[in-house]
């Protein structure tokens, strides 16, 4: 392996060797605390124009599963149709793997995909430096290579309109009971299969599609890359559908969860490192229930700027940020984080079943 070097903004130099494809990149490098689940993870689309580093040490030890789709165009078991990170960061990368369902290295499958990625990183030193001075921009330099790439600034790009689907799409189940309108901000496929599980009609629109000139039962927002800020399209037409029906379903995960405050009048801020784990835990507020759950996200929503009208859902106990919002006396509501958890703890799977009910709560 070739000796690669990893320059971090405020000049700190983190030294390793290049285990994916050999090129100079750039991006915001962030950090997760999952102990499985790479596969998912990278090919997530919210990690779009980021480096992600893996705290556990050891990785790529249960290689990487079939990456085709089927019939609908899903792949069969990850988030999307490429990897979406920018660069992987590691301690450690096992060259020998076993799973079942293994059909490649992760070396191999990040070479095919001209994902760069490092191993022998102490990424524990790197994860404290992140955790103290907030996530900044990175690069990797390959030794050897050439080095074109200048540091961009992560916050400036629209990442919504780079991982977004370009066209309407529809998933049909084998039974039709409602038809849900899915806005793909960079959504996980996961959220699709859950929906479709439920007997849902799926119509997936892009990020700034007007999706008010449909006909659909409820709305569905999804997950995404970056700023909520860049997408103010998206945003007018979340609070058209507010002004249209009062009694229409909605929901929101992640990045839907901060569009859909936003369209209610709330603002929304960028977290010092963000919350991407599979260990996060968030209380119902007003209960004592407590779950388990899956995020990524850098930015979260004021929950002291939400309008009279609307509701903190659930609150992060590590910290206090807002976990979801819901309207007190409409069908809206939202999850900070990934019910649909592909990778990650199932504990708020329901979430979506009470999607259905207010779905079938509105046809009585």
């Amino acid at each position: 392996m070739r000796q690669a070097t990893l320059l971090l903004d405020d000049g700190s130099r983190f030294m390793g060797w290049s285990f994916g494809d050999e090129r100079s990149v750039t991006g915001e490098v962030v950090f997760n605390t999952a102990m499985t689940g790479y596969p998912e993870s990278l090919t997530d689309p919210s990690y779009a124009g980021q480096m992600l580093v893996m705290t556990y040490p050891l990785i790529g030890n249960y290689g990487v599963p079939p990456t085709d789709i089927n019939e609908m165009g899903i792949p069969h078991f990850l988030e999307s149709e490429k990897i979406h990170v920018s660069a992987f960061i590691v301690a450690d990368y096992s060259q020998d793997y076993s799973h079942w369902n293994a059909r490649e290295s992760l070396a191999s499958w990040l070479r095919r995909e001209h994902i760069p990625a490092l191993t022998g990183i102490d990424t524990r030193r790197l994860t404290l430096l992140l955790r103290e001075r907030g996530v900044m921009m990175g690069k990797i330099v390959i030794d050897g290579i050439e080095d074109n790439d200048s540091m961009a600034d992560y916050g400036s790009i629209n990442w919504v309109e780079r991982v977004s689907c370009k066209e309407v799409i529809t998933y049909q189940p084998s039974s039709k009971c409602k038809r849900v309108v899915l806005v793909d901000c960079g959504m996980k496929v996961n959220i699709i299969r859950c929906l479709l599980k439920r007997n849902l009609e799926v119509v997936r629109v892009p990020w700034d599609y007007n999706f008010n000139e449909l006909e659909f039962d409820g709305l569905f927002l999804a997950n995404g890359p970056g700023d909520p800020e860049h997408c103010e399209k998206t945003v007018g037409h979340i609070r058209q559908f507010m002004q249209t029906d009062e009694t229409k379903p909605c929901m929101g995960i992640c990045l839907g969860n901060q569009l859909l405050a936003k369209a209610a009048g709330a603002s929304t801020y960028k977290l010092k490192y963000g919350h991407r784990s599979h260990n996060q835990p968030v209380r119902q507020v007003g209960t004592n229930r407590c779950f388990i759950t899956s995020q990524n996200h850098g930015y979260a929503v004021d929950a002291a700027t939400l309008p009279l009208d609307w509701e903190p859902l659930f609150v992060n106990m590590n910290d206090g940020t807002n976990e979801g919002i819901r309207h007190k006396s409409r069908p809206w509501m939202s999850a900070q984080f990934h019910p649909e958890a592909c990778s990650g703890p199932v504990d708020t799977e329901f979430l979506f079943d009470e999607f259905v009910e207010m779905l079938n709560v509105r046809t009585v």
